[in-house]
C-alpha cells in the first residue's frame, strides 16, 4: 500500500469504496465534501451522483488538492489540510481508503477530529493499512512542524484505538465520546 495523491485514474475503485461504506452501514467513512457558501468561497456539495460523471471526479481531486494552500478559499471554520489516498497494486492500482492531515486545529478539531483523520474501506480492513498511512502521514506532520499530532477516535472503534496506540499515541482523555490521543512525530 501507498500513500498518493487524489488523481482520476482511481475513479472506478473510489466509487466503489463510497459503496462499500453506505454498504456497512458507514455512510460517513465515505464522506464527500459539502461546505456552505461563505464571502468569497462559492460552497461545495459533492455527491456520490455528481462524482460518478469523469467532470465531476475532476472537480473533487481539484478541490481536494487546492486544499493544502492555506491561501484557497474555504469557509471560515475550515482548516488547510492534505488528504492522501491509500492505493494497492501496481498493475491495477485500487483507492483502499484515505488519510487526512489538517494543518491547524482549530476549537472543533481540538475536540473531534485532530490534525489526522483516516477510513478504510471495509474490503480492506485488518490489512495494517491504517497503521502504514498514519506512520506516513506522521513524517509529513513532522515536516510540517506539527509535534505531537492529535489524532482521535469513537470510544468503541477499537481497531482505530489500537492503531493510534501502535503509532506512539498517548492517551490524553475522553471528550464528547472521542478518545485523544497525542503521538510524539519528532
Amino acid at each position: 500500500m501507498e500513500l498518493r495523491d487524489p488523481h482520476v485514474r482511481h475513479h472506478r475503485s473510489y466509487l466503489s469504496a463510497l459503496d462499500e461504506f453506505v454498504a456497512a452501514g458507514e455512510a460517513h467513512y465515505g464522506r464527500l465534501p459539502s461546505l456552505p457558501p461563505e464571502d468569497d468561497f462559492p460552497g461545495v456539495d459533492f455527491t456520490r451522483e455528481a462524482i460518478a460523471d469523469p467532470a465531476g471526479f475532476q472537480a473533487l481531486v481539484d478541490f481536494l488538492l487546492e486544499q493544502r494552500d492555506p491561501a484557497a478559499a474555504r469557509p471560515r471554520a475550515y482548516v488547510p489540510f492534505t488528504e492522501l489516498w491509500m492505493i494497492e497494486g501496481d498493475d491495477d492500482p485500487e483507492y483502499v481508503g484515505r488519510i487526512s492531515l489538517r494543518h491547524d486545529l482549530n476549537e472543533l478539531l481540538l475536540t473531534w477530529g485532530g490534525h489526522i483523520g483516516y477510513a478504510v474501506r471495509p474490503s480492506a480492513r485488518r490489512r495494517g493499512h491504517a497503521s502504514t498511512a498514519l506512520r506516513g502521514v506522521l513524517r509529513l506532520c513532522r515536516d510540517r512542524g506539527i509535534d505531537p499530532a492529535l489524532v482521535t477516535c469513537d470510544v468503541d472503534n477499537l481497531a482505530s484505538r489500537r492503531t493510534i496506540e501502535g503509532a506512539g499515541g498517548v492517551y490524553e482523555d475522553t471528550r464528547d465520546g472521542k478518545l485523544r490521543y497525542w503521538i510524539p512525530t519528532g
